[in-house]
């Protein structure tokens, strides 16, 4: 595994559309500059069955744990971590690689989340996992994902100049 130049650590409400700007910064960069690391990939592979329980658990006793399963294996010079959720994975992130992290919070009108689908639902967006980083982080971009292609091309774009140092 390759140190990364950048590290760019997304996080979101849902259907605030991290992933979509993930995706769109990956395909940007191409697939060979950037790699898209999701933390709840290794939760959901590593336990499948009460796992959000579970996964809370192996966080309280290694807040780590994830973080350290979603970079195996990643040598790209961009990694984007599309789903951050609490104040322990930026930490994370920010001891073990410094001054190449750039916290990103997306943020979408509740509006534009209920086009999306959205519903709030009591035990999940009330929840740690989803309230985790709405204060404690000075974020270093605030992406708005409302649905205005232009605006969000020229946030995207203003991001990824800040990365041409990195590259």
């Amino acid at each position: 595994m390759a140190a990364p130049r950048a590290v760019l650590v997304l996080s979101g409400k849902r259907k605030s559309g991290k992933d979509f700007v993930a995706e769109e910064l990956r395909g940007r960069l191409g697939p060979d500059v950037c790699i898209i690391l999701r933390l709840s990939g290794p939760l959901k592979e590593q336990y499948a069955k009460d796992m959000i329980r579970w996964g809370e658990e192996k966080r309280c006793a290694d807040p780590g744990f994830f973080c350290r399963k979603a970079v195996e294996g990643a040598a790209q010079p961009v990694w984007v971590v599309s789903d951050a959720r609490r104040l322990s994975d930026v930490e994370w992130f920010r001891d073990v690689y410094g001054d190449v992290v750039q916290t990103v919070r997306v943020v979408a009108s509740e509006e534009t989340r209920k086009r999306r689908d959205w519903v709030f639902v009591a035990g999940v967006d009330d929840a740690e996992s989803e309230c985790g980083l709405d204060q404690g982080v000075a974020f270093d971009w605030v992406i708005t994902n409302d649905g205005d292609e232009l605006s969000l091309d020229e946030q995207l774009e203003t991001l990824l100049q800040s990365l041409q140092g990195c590259l």
